[in-house]
């Protein structure tokens, strides 16, 4: 029960000091000029003036509350190596049974720092902050820290905490702990194609008193080892990098462990650079003028990363018709220095309805084979010159095409449709207008180049009539070959009876010669879609290889892979650690860094007091290494009312609050009632009294 007194005027505050005032004045006067019972008027005076301020006495009955206490237990990563995960239980149960000997507190336990696939580092202030933000401040006795000590979120100040109440560490570990990483010096993001990044990066030794030792360092990119190297520990080392293909470049940095050490995950360090091409550079020659070259040209020079080099022969060299040589084009042929000194700056050679014609010399179509299997593109847009004497597949080009021609020409109407392995064909998959049965929603053709078997390794994406080839797509070497039977693809683009899907259907074509990872026949995908990581595998089997995932802490887990399209295959799983998972389907690897390349949970995992000392020693608390020695000394909890003493030696102190909840309030006014009326009429009487006699 709580006693008190409140005041509540009857009157403003400006009229009871002018009341106040001419009474103050009143008295005064009576008391300078020794009149008669001046005493008496001036406590009559007095008792109307408390009147009119109304005191109130008040009776509360109040609840005490106990005080909050929170012990946050540190779940993160780095706690799960070595023994402090037993340390921390260890240490929870010995906090639980110091707060059974003194039960005047709330205690709130609350597990942080385990990874959510989102949150970069330790954050347990965060989670310090989310599981008191019910308790008002003036409640809370204090905290405690079970941890290794790698906290990314201390606050700079005390006061950011949001409570005056001490905070104790104890901290799991050992001081002599030892451990290898890798920190990254110089981390370029972009790089060109085909062009060199350097990457700087220096090996660090923590729990080993500065020795300088040699470590073995490999450097990977994509998977695949690119150079070894031994390297002095402390020193910074730069190493050259080559961007082999577009978009995420993975580039790795291992090195050997060091013995003892407490954990080999930080031994390696992730580089992403994203390639970035140049404008390709394609070669478009077309035989001769025709209906369908413009569509050719049109495509190739929508695309603001294409650079293209187009030449159309108008007048072949055996052509003798008389016309003056001023009235001849200006531009000839340069065809020693595009087939034989430049062709390897080309990433893409078409050949549209080109025919023998005695203009290249069969030492450049040599020249074009040497080039495709040393990894260059080629596609042959074949016409009805295909059939004759002038092919050029009458021509060295003969041993990388992926067919050749009968010298039969069928000039009837057909749709082309996409074939059974052009429906798992990312080429040819899901075009717009395929249907499941039946002729495609587009335009018919009205030629077509008849061939013969295909080549072995060849795919025929697209066929016609009686399954007679369309469109074949073959690898010779580390180069590509695609053969297109049909002239009239031109109608598409036209529009003839609704047109058809011409630009993404080349598009592709020139993607996949050109060897776009998207376009890849065989290809795992990875990518983080919110808190999941996605996983797609393309592949021209019936049935995909199992998916098996390792996650940045070495564990493993195997995908569940639905069917989504033909050919294609997708799953996923839930992103619980930050870092380098690694994919694996038969031969097929895959890598991505979900979240920062190289997490701060294990920049560092050595215990460590240095980055909470501050804090804790500017709130009150202690800080402890619980488990130096290999036995558990957790300090002893003590409840305190001082502000000053909170720790000592083996103890560490907990503030009792003085909080409590109002059950109930009793209110009594002075002047009101009977009280105020026989207070206010013996006022009067004493002073009618003493001036009576």
């Amino acid at each position: 029960m709580t006693l008190g007194i409140v005041w509540s005027p009857i009157v403003p505050l400006w009229a009871l000091a002018l009341a106040a005032l001419a009474a103050l004045v009143i008295a005064g006067l009576l008391v300078v000029s020794r009149s008669r019972g001046a005493w008496w008027r001036v406590a009559a005076m007095a008792l109307a003036l408390m009147a009119l301020a109304n005191p109130v006495f008040t009776q509360e009955d109040r609840d005490p509350l106990q005080s909050v206490v929170a012990v946050v237990l540190d779940r993160s990563a780095s706690q799960s190596l070595a023994d402090r995960t037993r340390m921390t239980d260890e240490a929870k149960a010995a906090i639980e049974r110091s707060f059974a000997r003194s039960p005047g507190f709330e205690v709130r336990w609350i597990d942080a720092g385990a990874s959510d696939g989102q949150t970069d580092g330790t954050h347990l202030f965060e989670a310090l902050r989310q599981g008191l933000s019910d308790v008002p401040a003036e409640r809370i006795g204090g905290a405690i820290l079970v941890t290794d000590g790698q906290v990314h979120d201390v606050p700079a100040q005390a006061s950011a905490i949001g409570f005056t109440a001490p905070v104790h560490a104890l901290v799991t570990g050992r001081s002599t702990d030892r451990d290898r990483r890798v920190v990254l010096t110089q981390t370029p993001r972009f790089g060109i194609v085909q062009q060199s990044q350097t990457v700087g990066f220096r090996i660090e030794d923590n729990g080993t008193g500065g020795v300088v030792a040699q470590a073995a360092v490999t450097i990977s990119r994509d998977g695949e080892v690119i150079e070894r190297r031994t390297v002095a520990t402390g020193a910074t080392t730069n190493v050259s990098v080559q961007i082999t293909h577009a978009g995420a470049n993975i580039v790795e940095i291992e090195v050997d462990g060091l013995e003892g050490e407490l954990t080999p995950i930080n031994n390696r360090a992730v580089v992403v650079i994203d390639g970035i091409r140049e404008k390709l550079r394609v070669l478009l020659v077309s035989g001769e003028p025709h209906a369908g070259e413009r569509t050719w040209r049109n495509l190739l020079k929508s695309d603001a990363g294409v650079d293209l080099v187009h030449f159309t022969i108008l007048r072949p060299p055996e052509k003798q018709d008389g016309t003056p040589i001023n009235e001849l084009s200006l531009i000839a042929f340069p065809t020693r220095e595009l087939f034989q000194i430049k062709i390897r700056e080309f990433d893409l050679i078409i050949f549209d309805r080109y025919a023998q014609q005695g203009v290249l010399p069969l030492i450049y179509f040599e020249n074009i084979a040497r080039y495709v299997r040393n990894g260059g593109a080629l596609l042959i847009a074949a016409g009805p010159e295909h059939a004759t004497s002038a092919s050029i597949n009458d021509t060295p080009l003969e041993s990388i095409l992926p067919a050749a021609p009968t010298g039969e020409v069928m000039e009837r109407p057909f749709h082309a449709r996409v074939s059974d392995q052009g429906r798992r064909h990312p080429v040819t998959r899901s075009l717009p207008g395929m249907v499941a049965e039946g002729n495609p929603q587009w335009s018919r053709w009205f030629r077509l180049i008849e061939s013969r078997q295909p080549a072995q390794g060849a795919t025929t994406v697209m066929d016609g009539p009686d399954s007679r080839p369309v469109l074949m797509l073959t690898r010779q070497g580390e180069g590509r070959v695609a053969l297109l039977l049909s002239d009239h693809i031109w109608l598409w683009a036209r529009g003839y009876e609704g047109g058809g899907p011409h630009l993404e259907l080349l598009r592709r074509l020139s993607h996949w010669l050109m060897k776009e990872p998207e376009l890849e026949e065989e290809s795992l995908r990875l990518a983080v879609r919110g808190r999941q990581l996605a996983v797609e595998l393309q592949t021209m089997a019936e049935r995909p290889e199992s998916v098996t995932l390792t996650r940045p802490s070495g564990s493993s887990v195997t995908v569940a892979m639905q069917d989504a399209e033909p050919g294609l295959w997708r799953g996923q799983v839930d992103i619980t650690e930050l870092g380098l998972w690694r994919a694996q389907a038969g031969r097929l690897t895959r890598l991505i860094n979900v979240g920062p390349p190289n997490p701060r949970e294990f920049t560092d995992v050595t215990s460590t007091t240095r980055l909470l000392e501050p804090l804790v020693r500017a709130t009150g608390g202690g800080l402890w290494r619980i488990s130096e020695t290999g036995t558990l000394s957790v300090p002893r909890i003590v409840p305190t009312r001082s502000a000053s003493s909170l720790r000592g030696e083996d103890w560490m102190g907990i503030r009792q609050r003085d909080a409590s909840v109002v059950r109930g309030i009793g209110i009594l006014p002075a002047f009101a009632g009977l009280l105020g009326l026989v207070l206010m009429l013996g006022a009067l009487t004493a002073v009618w009294a003493r001036e009576g006699r």
